[in-house]
């Protein structure tokens, strides 16, 4: 038999823990617990950011939802121990932003990595005869030097990035586009720096940022809970108490500081850097 008294999502406030680096498997989650509180129409949501970055497209696909749930939902984001770069990023989505006073936050900027190990190769005696359908096709290949032309191409594609990410900064903090460019050249910086840099509103714990997010729907902060909002457990997990499942979230949780490639067919993938 159900349980006769159901919580009042309106009287409760959504909460969304991003921790990590920001990948598929970030972006997934997230994007579905977005659609929860959106179905269950809470209020608010305290959206605690714990992440020293990610990739560029996943970290843009959760802004995009949150500008979208913005417009039904007021937004308060939560600097935790490091929001940085696609964390950053992703706290352009929420209305407000609280942090810490030594968050570590700030890395705006882009990273395009590649390994080059042809001279490790030709001591070994390695090599590899590549056929392509254009000049391009190999651009970041590990076994030569990058040329002049493709060097070019990649840091267009940056900057076209980095412009995007500023011009999202701009918009969301009220800020000049000239004035983010002074600070977004891959600096971190702290949560006070960040609130005198205009990046945040208010200095404060996890805790200030829930009251915030009542206090803007008019709800008693002392009186009000947050739900957070989990994915759900595989059926074996919820069969077994105490059994665990790794997952690419969970094995990047806790993440202080990281710097990591991913490839795709060999190719790198570009990232934020944290």
């Amino acid at each position: 038999m159900p349980w006769p008294f159901k919580p009042n999502s309106r009287k409760q406030i959504a909460r969304l823990e991003i921790t990590g680096a920001i990948a598929g498997g970030t972006r997934k989650r997230v994007l579905d617990a977005l659609k929860i509180v959106e179905e269950k129409k809470f209020p608010a949501l305290l959206l605690r950011i714990d992440s020293p970055g990610g990739t560029v497209g996943d970290s843009q696909e959760i802004y995009s939802a949150l500008m979208r749930l913005r417009e039904k939902v007021k937004i308060v984001a939560s600097f935790g121990n490091i929001s940085a770069s696609g964390g950053v990023y992703i706290g352009m989505g929420a209305e407000h932003i609280v942090a810490n006073p030594g968050t570590i936050t700030g890395s705006i900027g882009v990273i395009l990595r590649g390994n080059n190990l042809e001279r490790l190769l030709e001591k070994i005696g390695v090599s590899f005869k590549v056929i392509k359908s254009g000049p391009y096709k190999d651009i970041l290949a590990f076994d030569r030097e990058l040329t002049e032309p493709e060097t070019n191409i990649l840091q267009e594609m940056i900057n076209t990035s980095y412009q995007q990410f500023v011009q999202t900064v701009a918009e969301a903090r009220s800020l000049a586009v000239e004035a983010v460019k002074s600070f977004a050249d891959g600096r971190i910086f702290t949560g006070q720096q960040a609130l005198e840099l205009g990046i945040v509103d208010r200095l404060g714990t996890e805790e200030d940022a829930r009251c915030w997010a009542a206090e803007l729907v008019g709800l008693d902060p002392d009186k009000t809970k947050c739900e957070t909002i989990e994915e759900p457990k595989p059926f074996w997990n919820r069969l077994l108490p105490g059994s665990s499942s790794k997952t690419n979230s969970g094995l990047l949780a806790g993440i202080d500081w990281v710097e990591f490639e991913l490839s795709t067919n060999g190719q790198p993938l570009w990232l934020y850097r944290p």
